[in-house]
């Protein structure tokens, strides 16, 4: 029986989650955490990979001559060299679609949190502050209702068509940055990414981090936004050039962030964004709930299922 190594497990359970569907397939060797000098080491001569965030590259593969496959807990695999993988004949199998709902939830708490002031009114009331009150309401803090306002969202897979459809929900306009423009969209514009980033009150983003995105949010784009506009990112942290985005939250030429991932993980102590008081950051979580980690290992399982058993299925090394 091929051997099979969980290089990070701790990445997607502490206990909460079983791995056993992974466990019961194949011989496997679970490591809960493994540092970048570890990996080669830490996969020795197994033929099956599994990882979340752990860096393979050509030297990984020229080192790991066993190594034929790789299932990611993940859909995006920029933490892969693809390009090794396809020389070294190696699988590479992601898992898209399994956080759409998750992502697409988190993003839209942010937004509530911006809007809605919910921690505010939460402080304001544990304070004391409401039960020395005069009157039965206190609403001194800024509220705005999403309907009717204008959400741009940039990358259109299947993170970007769940918040579209809970933007709609709310009444909200809906504008589409794409590559790949929609067949027959109801409800939607799609339109050049100036002109999203020039109308909408929120901007969020869900495209994969590549050669086309890295930095897609600069000082240039950044200047485009209304000067009470937010700012969601929950798709990956390179997506954003932190120093410019930090410029213009402190210059006010946009009003606020929302953040669950950033360029460096977990957060160094040098990041930007730490601290400003109109950017809330998450620890990249978007995709965490219990149900969708379960369901994500389910299908890791599949994904390797189908490679023991001859056909290998979401293999972005093809």
């Amino acid at each position: 029986m091929p051997r099979a190594v969980i290089l990070d497990a701790d990445t997607v359970t502490s206990g909460d989650v079983s791995l056993e569907p992974l466990s019961s397939l194949i011989d496997t060797k679970i490591y809960g955490y493994t540092s970048p000098d570890e990996i080669s080491c830490n996969i020795g001569n197994a033929e099956i990979v599994l990882t979340n965030k752990c860096r393979i590259t050509e030297e990984v593969f020229s080192q790991c001559h066993n190594l034929r496959f790789i299932g990611l807990f993940a859909t995006g695999y920029n933490n892969i060299d693809i390009g090794a993988a396809k020389k070294h004949g190696c699988v590479v199998a992601n898992v898209p679609g399994y956080s759409s709902n998750a992502v697409a939830q988190h993003t839209m708490a942010l937004i509530l949190h911006h809007f809605s002031k919910i921690h505010e009114y939460n402080s304001y009331v544990q304070s004391g502050s409401w039960g020395k009150s005069k009157l039965f309401t206190h609403f001194d803090i800024p509220l705005n209702e999403l309907s009717g306002k204008t959400i741009g969202i940039i990358g259109y897979g299947s993170i970007g068509r769940a918040v579209a459809r809970i933007a709609i929900a709310f009444g909200m306009n809906v504008l589409i940055y794409t590559r790949t423009a929609p067949e027959n969209p109801c409800k939607i514009t799609v339109c050049s990414l100036k002109e999203l980033l020039k109308n909408s009150d929120i901007v969020t983003l869900h495209c994969p981090l590549n050669d086309g995105t890295r930095e897609l949010i600069n000082a240039e784009t950044l200047s485009l936004m209304k000067p009470t506009a937010m700012l969601v990112n929950t798709s990956r942290g390179g997506v954003i050039n932190e120093n410019d985005l930090a410029e213009a939250l402190q210059s006010g030429k946009i009003a606020a962030a929302a953040i669950d991932v950033l360029t460096e993980e977990p957060m160094s102590t040098g990041c930007p964004l730490m601290g400003l008081p109109n950017c809330v950051i998450t620890p990249h979580v978007a995709w965490a709930p219990i149900e969708t980690r379960t369901r994500l290992i389910g299908l890791v399982a599949d994904n390797v299922k189908a490679y023991l058993n001859g056909c290998p299925i979401n293999n972005v090394a093809e």
